[in-house]
């Protein structure tokens, strides 16, 4: 947050977590976010999302949205309606929330979200892989009995490799895997059939979420959410497509420690892509090095992506 804090006190306007990374790197002050993480300015963009939002002694403020900007509140008298009026038009008025784009175009979202967001699976990258229902053998069935995207986490780049051979040894717990269930969004009529989809295809896993892009502003589905995630421990996942940096597990998901082999074996049998997914891992794990072309790719322009989906509706 220092990085921040040096950024914004000379800056002339508020900046976007991004625009604070490049100026700290132009300014050779980039090394104050301490993160061995692959992509340092999401890191503080978590940082500075959750301290405004969470830290009520915030020495920041959030100015505007699509992007959100930062500035620092001991300079907040600075922030005037005009100041606000050239940021908001400079960004364009707010998007409509679009008709046309489906599901599947929000996997891109999934794979940046659970790859690159620091406060996601305590930092470490979520890989994810999508699994096309039309592949599947049998009928009918196929949206109730695999989820949307599956995943996987390994700290390679945390544990050295004897610690990662000796845990194969013992307890087998480095390997983490992931299932999610992907909705457009959340309302009133239709968030039962949506949770209890991902109870049917996500509980094999050690954690399993329900991620929708819209969840509705309702205290009354909102305590349902919690009530059924508790209950279920299926975790919650809001992707705001608005402002990406807002983007958080709602509800977290219960760990599990086991996994279900029945299902893993019956899903192997009836989705290729499942079975690539099981063999990749294995594959990566054993070698000790993600073959990433197997796998979701991570879009680095995943904002220009979302707009171009809020703009036109669909990839």
């Amino acid at each position: 947050m220092d990085l921040a804090f040096d950024v914004l006190a000379s800056a002339e306007k508020p900046l976007t977590y991004q625009e604070i990374w490049q100026t700290g790197e132009h300014d050779g002050i980039a090394s104050k976010v301490h993160t061995k993480g692959k992509t340092p300015w999401t890191t503080l963009g978590a940082q500075l999302y959750v301290d405004v939002r969470d830290n009520h002694a915030s020495r920041f403020i959030k100015v505007g949205k699509r992007p959100a900007r930062f500035f620092l509140k001991a300079r907040s008298d600075e922030i005037t309606d005009d100041v606000v009026t050239k940021i908001e038009k400079a960004v364009e008025t707010e998007p409509k929330k679009a008709g046309g784009y489906k599901e599947r175009d929000l996997h891109p979202v999934v794979a940046y979200f659970t790859y690159a967001n620091p406060a996601f699976n305590h930092g470490r990258p979520v890989i994810t892989k999508t699994i096309f229902h039309e592949k599947s053998k049998g009928s009918g069935y196929q949206s109730w009995t695999h989820p949307d995207i599956v995943g996987f986490s390994i700290p390679l780049d945390d544990w050295s490799t004897d610690v990662i051979d000796f845990n194969e040894l013992s307890d087998r717990n480095a390997l983490t895997v992931f299932s999610f269930e992907l909705k457009r969004s959340l309302t009133k009529s239709t968030y039962r059939e949506s949770f209890f989809q991902a109870v049917s295809n996500s509980s094999w896993a050690h954690q399993g979420y329900l991620v929708a892009a819209e969840i509705a502003d309702d205290d009354d589905l909102l305590a349902e959410l919690d009530r059924l995630a508790s209950s279920f421990g299926i975790g919650i996942i809001h992707l705001n497509l608005a402002d990406l940096g807002e983007s958080r597990v709602v509800y977290p998901a219960r760990i599990r420690t086991e996994l279900d082999w029945e299902t893993i074996n019956k899903l192997c049998e009836q989705n290729s892509d499942f079975k690539k997914f099981l063999q990749s891992v294995k594959i990566d794990v054993t070698a000790r090095r993600i073959h990433r072309a197997e796998y979701d790719p991570v879009k680095p322009d995943i904002e220009e992506y979302v707009a171009k989906l809020l703009a036109g509706g669909g990839s």
